[in-house]
C-alpha cells in the first residue's frame, strides 16, 4: 500500500480547498488536494458561474429594453447562451485547474478520501496520506431534499441539472423560492420554458426583507412565472412521462422538468468521520480558526459549507485563507492571534457576510437585515436619485440601513434593483470597518451614480 506525508491534506478541491492549499504552500508548507470529482468544485462547474452565465444574458437584454430608442423584438437565442455557459465551465473539464495547483506547488490528487485514524487520510485505491500538521475537510454541502411523497422515484433536477442543461423544457416547476430557486426560474423563463414556482410562504426569500420578496416576485411575474405561494407539494408522481406535483391547495402541476431547489446540507456522510468519533452527515462545528471541536490533537480544520457557517463560496475561501495561514503560522512555531478581526479568525462569519442574489432586480445585502432590538434603528428609502433615473426608466428599487444608535454605525444594508450588486462593497466596508456614520458623510456619492443614495440615506438618518 503506497504512502505519501505532506505538512498538510486537504480533502475536496473546490474553491475553499484551493485557496486552504494554495495558503499553506505560500507559508512554506506542502500540501495535497484530494478530489474525487472536478478539481474546481460546485461553484466552478454547477453553481455559481454557470447560473450567472445564464442569468447574465436576460438581465442585460431587459436593462436594454427599459432604455427608450431600443428596436422591440430582440430575443435570447438559448443555444448562444448555453455555448458562453459551456465556456465559462470550460465544457465541465478540470484540466485547467489541474494545472492552476501544478503551477502552485500544490499536489493534485484524485480519488475519494476517508479519515482513517489522526492525521491519516485514506484513498479509494488503498493508498495512504498522512499529514504533519493538519487535515483540513472542505467538502462542500449537497442538495437538501423534502420529506415529499413520492419524491425519491420520479426524475428531478438538482441545482447541477438546472444549470448544465442544454435544452430549455416546456414547464419547468421549481420546489423551493430560495436564491436558488428564484435565480433559476428567472433565467429558464427568459430561456423560454413556461415556469411554475412553488413557495411556501407568501413570498420568496423569506430570509430577506419583505420589500425584496415583493420586488423579485413582481419581476418573476413580469417574466411569466407563474407563483404559487403559501403552499407545499404533497405528492409527486410521473404521469406521461411528465412530473405532476400535486399542491396543498388541491392543485396539481404537470411539467416536463421538476427542479428541488429546497436547501443544502454539508456534505459529511462519506469522510470517514466516525472513525475520529464524529457523526457523518453533521457539520462541523469549528472556531474562528477553523479549527473542528471535539477531536483531539488539534490536527482537524474545516472551511466552507461543510461547516454550515456561511453556505457562500466567498465566504469559505475566506475562511480557507484563515485557515490555510493558521496552519503555517503553527508550523513555523509562530503565534496565532486568535482575537476577532486578526488574520487568522473568519469573524465576519457572524456580523458582516455580503451576499448577491443576480435576479432582476438584484438583492444585494451584508449584516443585519431586520433589527436585533430596540437600539437598532431602520431606514428604508426609495433608490429615486439622478443615477437610478439615468440608469433606467421606470427605475423601482429601496435601500435599507440598520443602525447601531449607540455607536451610530451600520449593521447592516440591504439594496435591492437593477444593477445594486457592485454597490455593494461599499457598504461591506462599512461595516466590517465600523465607519462611524458622521464620518461616512464625507465619502461623497459621485454624481450622477445610484451611489447617490448613500447620501440620501445619512439624510434621512439626521446628517
Amino acid at each position: 500500500m503506497a504512502e505519501r506525508t505532506f505538512d498538510v491534506v486537504v480533502i475536496g478541491g473546490g474553491a475553499v480547498g484551493e485557496n486552504v492549499a494554495a495558503r499553506a504552500v505560500q507559508g512554506g508548507l506542502t500540501a495535497a488536494l484530494v478530489e474525487h470529482e472536478r478539481f474546481g468544485g460546485e461553484c466552478s462547474y454547477w453553481a455559481c458561474m454557470p447560473s450567472k452565465a445564464l442569468l447574465r444574458p436576460g438581465n442585460l437584454l431587459a436593462a436594454v429594453r427599459r432604455m427608450p430608442g431600443v428596436a422591440d423584438g430582440a430575443r435570447l437565442d438559448p443555444a448562444e447562451v448555453f455555448a458562453r455557459r459551456d465556456a465559462f465551465v470550460s465544457n465541465w473539464d478540470d484540466g485547467s485547474q489541474v494545472d492552476w495547483a501544478r503551477d502552485a506547488d500544490v499536489e493534485a490528487v484524485r480519488g475519494r478520501a476517508r479519515i482513517t485514524g489522526e492525521r491519516e487520510v485514506t484513498l479509494g485505491d488503498g493508498s495512504v496520506l498522512r499529514a504533519k500538521h493538519g487535515v483540513v475537510v472542505c467538502t462542500g454541502s449537497v442538495p437538501k431534499k423534502p420529506p415529499v411523497e413520492g419524491l425519491d422515484d420520479v426524475r428531478v433536477w438538482t441545482s447541477r441539472e438546472a444549470t448544465s442543461a442544454s435544452e430549455v423544457p416546456g414547464t419547468l416547476a421549481v420546489l423551493g423560492a430560495g436564491v436558488v430557486g428564484v435565480e433559476m426560474a428567472q433565467a429558464w423563463a427568459r430561456l423560454g420554458a413556461r415556469v411554475e414556482l412553488i413557495a411556501t410562504g407568501p413570498r420568496p426569500l423569506p430570509r430577506y426583507p419583505d420589500f425584496a420578496g415583493d420586488a423579485v416576485a413582481e419581476g418573476l411575474r413580469e417574466d411569466g412565472v407563474r407563483l404559487h405561494t403559501e403552499t407545499r407539494a404533497e405528492r409527486v408522481s410521473t404521469v406521461d412521462g411528465n412530473v405532476r406535483v400535486e399542491l396543498s391547495g388541491g392543485t396539481a402541476l404537470d411539467a416536463d422538468e421538476l427542479l428541488v431547489a429546497t436547501g443544502r446540507r454539508p456534505a459529511t456522510d462519506d469522510l470517514g468521520l466516525e472513525a475520529i468519533g464524529l457523526k457523518p452527515g453533521e457539520p462541523l462545528e469549528v472556531d474562528d480558526t477553523g479549527l473542528v471541536s471535539g477531536v483531539d490533537g488539534g490536527w482537524l480544520y474545516a472551511a466552507g459549507d461543510v461547516t454550515g457557517r456561511a453556505l457562500l463560496t466567498h465566504q469559505g475561501k475566506y475562511a480557507a485563507r484563515a485557515v490555510g495561514d493558521v496552519l503555517a503560522a503553527k508550523a513555523a512555531g509562530q503565534r496565532v492571534d486568535t482575537t476577532p478581526w486578526s488574520r487568522y479568525t473568519a469573524t465576519a462569519d457572524h456580523h458582516a457576510v455580503p451576499q448577491v442574489i443576480f435576479t432582476d432586480p438584484e438583492v444585494a445585502s451584508v449584516g443585519l437585515t431586520e433589527a436585533g432590538d430596540d437600539r437598532h434603528r431602520v431606514l428604508d428609502l426609495d433608490i429615486a436619485v439622478a443615477g437610478s433615473a439615468l440608469h433606467a426608466d421606470g427605475y423601482a428599487g429601496k435601500a435599507r440601513i440598520i443602525v447601531d444608535t449607540g455607536r451610530e454605525v451600520l449593521l447592516g444594508v440591504t439594496f435591492v434593483g437593477q444593477d445594486v450588486a457592485e454597490m455593494l462593497h461599499a457598504a461591506t466596508i462599512a461595516v466590517v470597518g465600523e465607519v462611524p456614520l458622521r464620518r461616512l458623510w464625507h465619502a461623497v456619492p459621485a454624481f450622477p451614480t445610484i451611489s447617490e443614495v448613500w447620501l440620501r440615506l445619512l439624510e434621512e438618518y439626521g446628517l
